[in-house]
């Protein structure tokens, strides 16, 4: 018997691909599904060789909390940048900040920098070749270990622990 995993190694991607083609073409017609379906189970058989190995999720509900935390940061970073522009008498404090990473795992460090680069304000510029390192520009810096200490406890801590612990 033919292991699922075999012709499906990445079940989300396929089902992403499917509603993609469907929404592209708009229609529902079994001559669509069908091949969404087929495209749906092809590309990822041909690909997935090229893709990191799936993180496993060990604390689903801190997830959610995480995805919520970001949410939230999000629109009170998009008022704060939104205050620095409209107040052109307060002076802005741009600055690059050298962050050193806990994490190690690839993916984990990529959800990390992407997390920091959503949040208005902050962009990651740059891994050090060392993988130790994460180069931070931020739009306002009062104090460099203040914010590092914000993206530890904020982001770093619960990707760790929904991740690798």
């Amino acid at each position: 018997m033919i292991k699922p995993r075999r012709w499906l190694p990445i079940p989300l991607l396929s089902l992403l691909l499917l509603a993609v083609w469907l929404l592209m073409v708009r229609s529902l017609s079994p001559g669509h599904i069908l091949l969404g379906s087929v495209l749906a189970v092809v590309i990822p058989l041909y690909t997935y060789r090229f893709w990191d190995v799936q993180p496993h999720i060990r604390r689903p509900g801190l997830l959610l909390r995480f995805v919520l935390r970001v949410l939230g940061d999000i629109i009170v970073a998009n008022f704060h940048v939104a205050w620095l522009i409209i107040n052109p008498w307060r002076r802005t404090r741009p600055h690059f900040v050298e962050y050193p990473l806990m994490l190690q795992e690839r993916f984990t460090i990529t959800l990390l920098a992407n997390t920091i680069s959503l949040t208005p304000g902050t962009v990651s510029a740059n891994l050090r070749m060392d993988g130790k390192t994460l180069l931070i520009h931020a739009l306002d810096v009062g104090d460099d270990e203040a914010l590092i200490e914000q993206i530890r406890e904020r982001y770093e801590r619960p990707i760790k622990e929904i991740y690798e612990c």
